[in-house]
């Protein structure tokens, strides 16, 4: 038995010495070249299945133009082709999202009105209405609308003009309008703060509502800076659109809006006209001298459909008498 038992191990022993062991080095390459191969080999199916799956609809779609449906409703509609190509083609004209989901979260109601009947405000106001006497007089006397009434309007609309907005106009009008495509209203709504998201039924409500607004408005924007040659896409204004001092929707410029320095222009970021403007559309909807406080009240929520809007206005103007 013992005989047997080494001649088996002498046998195994020779088998092995017969296999020529690879230097490390060699070894160690090897594994390298392995490793890369199945990195490659991953990758390879990675990249297979991505490109070969369909997107979830959830994912918005990159490199999309928010405004075709918008330029081409626009070119339908009569506006020249290549100004609005070209306009929406400029750099500075982008999808506004972030000022547009304010008008779907805003409430009036949390506005602090009272903070422009605190003596500083009113203070600044009756300096205000000092250094523009002649402008308020002669529009007191054509329009029968009160200084203090305008002042108080300029006051809360702009702070007297140093506020005017910092948003582009044609871009926030742009983007509202935009929501009349349900893709992009699909997609805006999760751009929304969902601690701040309103149900999609209503969403969908007030997108629709406010898109079809938006567009009109949009128009009329494009329709006014082209009679008084304005650059669109350099005008700011509030995350609803309104702009100048008076913060007047394009609509109500066209309709509205007055040239009051007489300059062959109407430029509400203009002092005078702004103020003439303001006078114009409050006479246009029933104010007259010596108007009731309850008359007053009507024509001004004309202006701005919030009560509270209205007792400010008032309260400053009662002020600003004092």
């Amino acid at each position: 038995m013992t005989e047997r038992s080494d001649i088996h191990k002498s046998s195994s022993v020779n088998r092995q010495s017969s296999i020529p062991a690879l230097p490390g080095w060699v070894m160690i390459h090897i594994v390298r070249i392995c490793n890369k191969i199945l990195a490659f080999l991953i990758c390879f199916v990675v990249l297979w299945a991505c490109l070969t799956s369909p997107a979830p609809a959830s994912v918005p779609k990159k490199n999309v133009d928010h405004f075709e449906f918008v330029q081409k409703k626009l070119i339908k509609d009569g506006f020249n082709q290549k100004k609005i190509q070209r306009l929406y083609s400029r750099p500075q004209v982008f999808f506004e999202t972030g000022g547009v989901t304010l008008l779907f979260t805003y409430s009036e109601a949390k506005l602090d009105y009272d903070q422009f009947a605190a003596d500083r405000s009113i203070d600044k106001a009756k300096k205000y209405m000092r250094k523009y006497k002649k402008d308020l007089d002669r529009t007191e006397k054509t329009y029968g609308v009160n200084s203090s009434v305008i002042t108080a309007i300029l006051l809360v609309e702009s702070r007297l003009g140093e506020y005017l907005g910092s948003r582009s106009t044609l871009n926030t009008l742009s983007t509202l309008a935009s929501l009349m495509d349900p893709d992009t209203r699909s997609e805006f709504y999760y751009k929304i703060p969902e601690a701040k998201r309103i149900s999609r039924k209503k969403f969908e409500e007030s997108a629709q509502r406010r898109s079809k607004w938006a567009y009109k408005e949009l128009k009329a924007f494009l329709e006014y800076t082209h009679q008084e040659g304005f650059d669109p896409a350099e005008i700011p204004g509030s995350f609803a659109g309104a702009l100048g001092l008076s913060q007047f929707m394009p609509s109500s410029i066209l309709t509205y809006g007055k040239d009051g320095n007489n300059d062959g222009s109407i430029d509400l970021h203009t002092h005078a006209d702004a103020i003439a403007s303001i006078a114009n559309y409050l006479k246009s909807h029933g104010w007259r001298p010596g108007i009731s406080r309850k008359k007053a009240e009507k024509v001004i929520y004309r202006y701005n459909h919030s009560e509270y809007y209205v007792k400010a206005i008032l309260k400053i103007a009662d002020l600003l008498k004092g």
